[in-house]
């Protein structure tokens, strides 16, 4: 099994790659990705098919595995230790999925993990918590004809963010716990088939969300974009970008409008441009099966694929960002 710090004995080819680009500053912007390779092979028949992840300042990866209904760690030296099996119920009724799905995961700066999980159920399905230590614990309830997603932290505000790909709205709860509230909803968000709001972040005093079924990146500005007048609101629903087949989550790789984007049902991961233009990146070839996250630990990329659809090697890879 490959560690996950092979990457740092990778350093001198990103050198060499980086020079080159230097020479062609039009490849810069098609390739911004070096190196990539798998560093952890999951294991399919054991459902660990990773939809989301959380990174630990060690470099350590925190999954949801939709597959054993489990939260895991993947150590850097490749372990994979799991933090906790849900609970789940005698009959599932989980929409669009079938089988009880944990979903967007968070970290905050204390180690306590947050999740989604969509059981169908309405004793299961909503946010829970995982604090060091102790079992998991559901804090927010969320209706079990959804299907809780993506989730966002806003540790400035304590507020923690949910994009319900069924309903097609985003839910938005305090971070200790208790009610959930509708804080976005249009159009925009819903489903054209299955999938609506999908991937969510928060980025620039805004909650960025994907569209799975309408090929969409959209930004609702936080207080209609001034947080010191009302930071409870959301403001106007903007697409940032189109065209982006099958896109699932995201991530920020620095501190503009810039992202990378797992596409699910092409098998890639496109770069998108504050102007709304996107560049595949990675694809296939590389080693992606089913791309579900994208996530940062300064210049180091991960991407989980699950494999849900190619049934083929789910797996962690790594790649090293030009800046």
């Amino acid at each position: 099994m490959h560690r996950l710090h092979r990457l740092a004995g990778a350093l001198g080819a990103a050198a060499t790659a980086l020079a080159l680009l230097a020479a062609a500053p039009a490849a810069a912007a098609a390739a911004p990705l070096v190196d990539p390779h798998i560093a952890v092979h999951f294991d399919l028949g054991a459902g660990q098919t990773p939809e989301n992840i959380a990174l630990e300042p060690d470099g350590a990866a925190d999954v949801t595995f939709v597959g054993a209904h489990q939260i895991a760690r993947v150590g850097t030296d490749g372990r994979i230790r799991v933090l906790a099996t849900l609970p789940t119920p005698p009959v599932d009724s989980t929409p669009l999925v079938g089988v009880p799905a944990p979903t967007g995961i968070v970290r905050t700066h204390d180690g306590t993990l947050f999740f989604g999980y969509a059981t169908g159920t309405a004793d299961l399905t909503g946010i829970w918590r995982l604090s060091p230590g102790r079992a998991p614990e559901r804090i927010v309830a969320l209706p079990p004809d959804g299907f809780p997603n993506g989730l966002a932290l806003d540790e400035h505000s304590g507020q923690l963010y949910a994009a319900d790909s069924v309903r097609g709205v985003v839910w938005r709860a305090p971070l200790h716990g208790g009610t959930a509230t509708v804080w976005a909803d249009g159009p925009e968000l819903r489903p054209a088939g299955r999938f609506g709001a999908n991937g969510i972040k928060v980025q620039h005093d805004a909650v960025w969300v994907s569209n799975t079924d309408r090929g969409t990146l959209l930004r609702i500005p936080i207080g209609g974009g001034d947080r010191g007048h009302d930071q409870d609101a959301a403001g106007p629903i903007v697409i940032r970008a189109t065209g982006l087949a099958g896109i699932d989550d995201f991530a920020f790789p620095g501190s503009d409008d810039t992202v990378l984007a797992a596409l699910d049902g092409p098998g890639q991961v496109a770069r998108i441009t504050p102007d709304g233009t996107h560049t595949v990146v990675l694809d296939r070839q590389d080693g992606l099966s089913d791309p579900t996250a994208v996530a940062f630990a300064g210049s180091l990329a991960y991407v989980t694929s699950a494999a849900y659809t190619t049934m083929t090697d789910p797996n962690l890879l790594l790649a090293r960002l030009l800046r």
